[in-house]
């Protein structure tokens, strides 16, 4: 059964159930025609479903803004769906958003990071990684992200990763200077203080002197060279670059289909974790 929602110019439609869904839409801003789609699957594990995204088009002051988001919870679900529910409002409700994105989202995450801590009783311990994208009158992408979910811009020809995976080995001297330590053991993935595989994120109360919610922001104009942006949970990036994800994206105009095949893709490389990705092209 299908359920339809509508953000002022663009309409998307959202299919499936509780272990995978699927959804797309369009709309216009300016002179570029712009459309999405997204797929999430749950992976091969015992837990509940933990990624989380947002994909909509949405009238703001009078200015044409596509939101995207993907969030990867971990230990619970309660973390990213706060945030698919929060993050976004949360940075456009910052006084400087129109005039200095960088510094409002820089603001919002961590005042969205705050709002988390103060309801853990609520939220419980776990925590969640967040990659996202605001698209401002189909003219600039900004880009920010904690932890290691992923964006990777299609321009000119060449694979733009917009985000930073934060690995704990990249930031360990941080984390040793606040008191804690990077795990390396053999058959697994760095982890702070052999826990968490990420050094930045939002929640994970039990580790949080430890981690920033500070994210990296990136921004790109969009002009006729962009094709498309990728956003994807960890579930990706584990088996596959970025090129050969936009390689598969780009052999399909449909962008919920090209979701849904980067996610097939990614489970025949055999990866275990929920996976769930956003798929944006640009047309002018």
């Amino acid at each position: 059964m299908a359920r339809f929602c509508c953000f002022g110019a663009g309409c998307s439609e959202l299919t499936g159930h509780a272990s995978a869904s699927s959804g797309k839409g369009k709309g216009c801003q300016g002179q570029v025609k712009v459309s999405y789609g997204f797929s999430l699957v749950r992976g091969k594990t015992n837990h509940p479903m933990e990624d989380f995204h947002v994909a909509e088009l949405a009238e703001v002051k009078g200015n044409e803004l596509g939101l995207f988001a993907i969030y990867d919870g971990h230990l619970g679900d309660t973390v990213p769906a706060y945030l698919q529910k929060n993050l976004f409002p949360n940075i456009l409700n910052e006084e400087e958003f129109w005039t200095h994105p960088d510094r409002a989202i820089t603001k919002a995450y961590e005042k969205t990071d705050q709002a988390i801590l103060s309801h853990t009783p609520d939220l419980g311990q776990g925590g969640s990684t967040a990659v996202t994208a605001i698209l401002i009158n189909g003219r600039k992408l900004w880009v920010a992200n904690v932890g290691d979910s992923r964006a990777v811009l299609l321009k000119g020809g060449e694979a733009i990763q917009m985000s930073i995976d934060h690995d704990p080995n990249a930031e360990r001297g941080a984390i040793e200077n606040r008191g804690g330590f990077v795990s390396n053991m053999p058959g697994d993935v760095p982890r702070v203080c052999g826990q968490l595989a990420v050094s930045r994120a939002f929640g994970d109360r039990n580790l949080k002197s430890l981690l920033k919610s500070e994210p990296d922001v990136k921004v790109e104009d969009i002009d006729h060279t962009a094709e498309l942006v990728v956003l994807a949970s960890d579930g990706v990036w584990k088996v596959m670059n970025n090129r050969e994800a936009v390689d598969v994206v780009k052999k399909y105009k449909d962008p919920q289909t090209a979701a849904k095949q980067l996610i097939a893709e990614a489970v025949k490389r055999d990866s275990k974790d929920d996976i769930s990705c956003v798929v944006v092209r640009f047309k002018m």
